[in-house]
């Protein structure tokens, strides 16, 4: 099985956002060492939890620290971003890092509404014709007296690297199928099925320079230990924060013991709903079978891409090694 790993860069009590950052070479590192596929980086604003907004900068920064692991943008939220700008960057990442880059785009803002009006985000329904912008960039395809199609891109003669559309409802699945990209489904945070969207891109999928058949991940959010007490330990972090997320709150990732005193119980889980149900959680054995009854569910899937937070930075690169260890 394939595997890879999802990094939002999370903000721990008692640290800050310059930690974070200064983390993710390492993880990079590890995740590499490990025979992890690819490592990608999220893009949200405005989540003090959170201090993934920039990934094309993490990119560069990963790449200059590895050798091989591929390494993306999971990805970029395209009605924050001009087009063109877009292209621009990872042509740039594409050359300075040959066959190292994926270029994943997603159609939300990835944040709340102020912080979107601060970004200058574009409605949602301006997606596919800013997508279409994105590609005729690339591609020269402005129809005959667009202003645009005189212009050139900075830097000439490279390709973007290989484009991925990011779904959590099926929403943008057909069209990705139509554009040859990959498709990537937010199993880690949308408790919409995916077997519906994954079953669209495929019967809508055409070959491309990028992918000559259609490509699956599917990102989980995994807390894997030595024991089931340890990773159920472990894995209250993360659930404090889903329950904040839903109370509309935003604190930095608690320590199992902050979050008991912050009034985390089990029982809350179902206060959360169906994304109570989302984490997968307990020994390598278990969390194996939870991963594939989840790609049986889903119909099947090339890759699967894991989101491990804890509070603990030790605790999550050991999360890693034993899921790789036991599935890689």
């Amino acid at each position: 099985m394939k595997l890879s790993v999802l990094d939002v860069l999370p903000v721990i009590s008692g640290a800050d956002a310059g930690q974070a950052l200064r983390q993710a070479g390492e993880l990079a590192q590890a995740a590499e060492q490990m025979g992890f596929e690819r490592l990608w980086y999220a893009e949200h604003h405005g989540m003090r939890s959170i201090a993934s907004a920039t990934p094309e900068i993490l990119i560069a920064h990963a790449a200059s620290q590895t050798a091989r692991i591929r390494l993306g943008a999971g990805g970029v939220m395209l009605p924050n971003h001009v087009p063109l700008r877009v292209v621009e960057q990872y042509r740039t990442l594409n050359a300075l890092y040959p066959d190292r880059v994926d270029l994943g785009v997603g159609r939300a803002a990835g944040t709340d509404p102020l912080n979107a009006k601060a970004l200058r985000s574009t409605p949602g329904q301006m997606f596919p014709r800013e997508l279409e912008e994105l590609l005729a960039f690339e591609r020269g395809g402005f129809p005959h007296g667009h202003p645009f199609g005189t212009l050139s891109v900075t830097p000439g003669g490279v390709p973007l690297p290989p484009m991925w559309m990011l779904g959590s409802s099926g929403g943008s699945s057909a069209l990705a199928g139509q554009l040859g990209m990959g498709y990537g489904f937010a199993g880690h945070f949308s408790p919409t099925p995916a077997a519906p969207a994954i079953e669209q891109y495929r019967a809508h999928f055409r070959p491309s320079p990028w992918f000559a058949a259609p490509y699956v991940i599917l990102a989980m959010t995994v807390v894997c230990a030595e024991t089931e007490a340890e990773a159920t330990e472990l894995s209250s972090s993360m659930e404090m924060q889903f329950l904040d997320l839903h109370r509309g709150k935003s604190s930095a990732i608690r320590s199992p013991e902050e979050a008991r005193m912050a009034g985390w119980h089990p029982s809350l889980r179902m206060a959360l709903g169906p994304m109570g149900q989302l984490m997968i959680v307990g020994t390598p054995d278990q969390v194996a079978a939870q991963i594939e009854a989840r790609i049986e569910e889903a119909g099947g899937v090339d890759e699967v891409m894991v989101m491990t937070i804890t509070h603990d930075a030790e605790a999550r690169l050991r999360s890693y090694r034993l899921l790789a260890q036991r599935l890689g």
